[in-house]
């Protein structure tokens, strides 16, 4: 029975990418000074007696790098929209055309530039150690299956299989930060 151990590596590799990819999504989240449409996904607007979803209420368009609109389908929600817009915390103050709300995305200065590149690395660091965990999970396994008869050999060759595993995405994890902070402290 000990022959026959082998570490799921791609339910491993497949968690780890969960990591990665909620790392990308909090990225998402972090404001770089350019307009985009998923900046607005928390934003919730009171419509018809219940909580909804800024892009159920009006179309999210972004039509220049500092400028997002958002087209509100009912006239009666315009106010409503853009009530939950200045209520977000978001720092975007609305401009009404309409049925049409204009957010004009404002110029990041080098403080909040900086504290978005901490933030960055706090997001990083919440993945490396889900990387990490998972690692532990991993190992844990190998001592088991050690425990219960595997040769040091095997033991051997799951464990840098492991390492290699969290070494690769720890290293995508730190490539991902770069960039994320490059793209925060361009001008």
């Amino acid at each position: 029975m000990a022959d026959e151990f082998i570490l799921d590596t791609d339910d491993l590799e497949r968690r780890m990418n969960g990591a990665l990819g909620a790392l990308r999504t909090e990225f998402s989240s972090l404001r770089t000074g350019r307009a985009s449409a998923s900046m607005l996904e928390p934003v919730m607007v009171d419509a018809y007696g219940s909580m909804t979803p800024i892009n159920q209420v009006g179309t999210v368009n972004v039509p220049e790098p500092r400028m997002v609109t958002i087209n509100v389908w009912d006239k009666g929600l315009v106010g409503k929209v853009e009530k939950a817009i200045r209520e977000s915390g978001l720092g975007i103050n609305p401009q009404l055309n309409g049925t049409i709300i204009m957010l004009p995305i404002p110029e990041l200065n080098e403080e909040r530039r900086r504290d978005l590149t901490k933030v960055a690395g706090q997001y990083a660091e919440h993945a490396r150690v889900s990387i990490r965990n998972l690692r532990r999970d991993g190992m844990d396994q190998i001592k088991k299956a050690k425990a219960d008869g595997m040769s040091e050999d095997d033991q051997k060759f799951w464990e840098t299989e492991m390492q290699d595993l969290t070494d690769k995405f720890i290293a995508l994890i730190d490539e991902q930060l770069e960039t994320k902070q490059a793209e925060i402290m361009q001008v």
